[in-house]
């Protein structure tokens, strides 16, 4: 066996200078994992002191400097503030002349596709719409994490090899999303992750209350078989008392939230009449059971008559 050692990374050849503008969670994660495939990061920007702390764990030497300076050092410049931000950002870095002709200017934006970089192309820039379907921490693991994400991707056709190109070195998939659609696609995924964070912190505090333990660690292998579940068999794998048109049960759950999370409650009851709206388009969910089902999510809705305590919510369930 070959006991040779393998190349550093860091010894090939750099083939971009990688500026980032918006030292958050996600510019120095995906800098980070542009200089593993041998690109070069040169700049940083970074305004507050978690960003600038941020930057120099993940991008150690690179130096700190105004958003300007990074698009004269850079060949390829990240783009990655919050999504309000972004066109302003834009607007005021074509403005003053800080665009080269020529630079690949990159966003990571979800809701925004390559024509809000239009006031940069004018300018000559080459504009690039790369958004990671992913959460980010901000830290070594996310570039980890990166392999194998899927990228939505929307760029000028000219630049679609470059597009593609650039997030397989980021260990990415790329997922051609169309100009147009951008919006929906992104309402898509926040619909899903960002939702599904606050479902789990809200579970995992109502187990503390119950005296569980380590939420965590009960949720943990049930989350995961619901969400595979879910990513195979779509409604397919809706289970629990809203799918079974279990009334009563539900009701007594109503009941439970209002008494120690009334913070809740809505959210329950308006992912619950969603879930029987599902699970009665796919049969699930027996028709003459959906009746009672309902009438519970319905009288158990704020302001509703006859839900003033949980005493009552209950009763109502009949």
């Amino acid at each position: 066996m070959s006991t040779a050692q393998q190349p550093d990374p860091r010894d090939r050849p750099a083939r971009l200078a990688v500026g980032v503008v918006g030292a958050g969670r996600v510019g120095p994660v995906l800098a980070a994992s542009l200089q593993l495939a041998g690109h070069r990061p040169v700049a940083v920007s970074g305004v507050s002191d978690a960003s600038r702390r941020r930057a120099a764990q993940m991008l150690p030497d690179v130096p700190l400097v105004p958003p300007a300076e990074v698009l004269q050092r850079a060949d390829l410049v990240l783009l990655t503030v919050p999504d309000d931000t972004l066109p302003g950002l834009v607007e005021g870095l074509a403005e003053t002349g800080a665009v080269r002709p020529g630079q690949l200017l990159v966003h990571t934006s979800g809701r925004y596709g390559a024509k809000v970089l239009d006031p940069a192309l004018r300018a000559g820039a080459l504009p690039l719409a790369l958004h990671p379907a992913m959460t980010f921490t901000g830290s070594a693991v996310d570039v980890q994490r990166l392999a194998g994400c899927s990228f939505g991707v929307t760029a000028p056709d000219e630049l679609r090899l470059a597009a593609e190109a650039l997030v397989i070195e980021m260990g990415g998939e790329p997922e051609w999303i169309a100009e147009e659609n951008r919006p929906l696609y992104h309402t898509a995924l926040a619909l899903g992750a960002n939702h599904l964070v606050t479902l789990v912190a809200q579970s995992m505090e109502l187990l503390r209350a119950a005296g569980v333990e380590a939420p965590d660690r009960m949720l943990g292998p049930l989350l995961g078989a619901a969400l595979d579940n879910a990513l195979r068999s779509g409604d397919g794998a809706l289970t629990g008392p809203v799918a079974r048109g279990d009334a009563g049960t539900v009701a007594a759950h109503v009941a439970e939230l209002r008494a120690h999370a009334p913070q809740t409650v809505a959210g329950y009851l308006a992912m619950a009449r969603a879930t029987a709206d599902r699970a009665l388009a796919r049969g699930l969910l027996k028709p003459e059971l959906a009746e009672d089902l309902l009438g519970v999510l319905a009288d158990g809705a704020p302001g509703t008559p006859g839900t003033s305590g949980p005493q009552g919510t209950e009763g109502d369930a009949g």
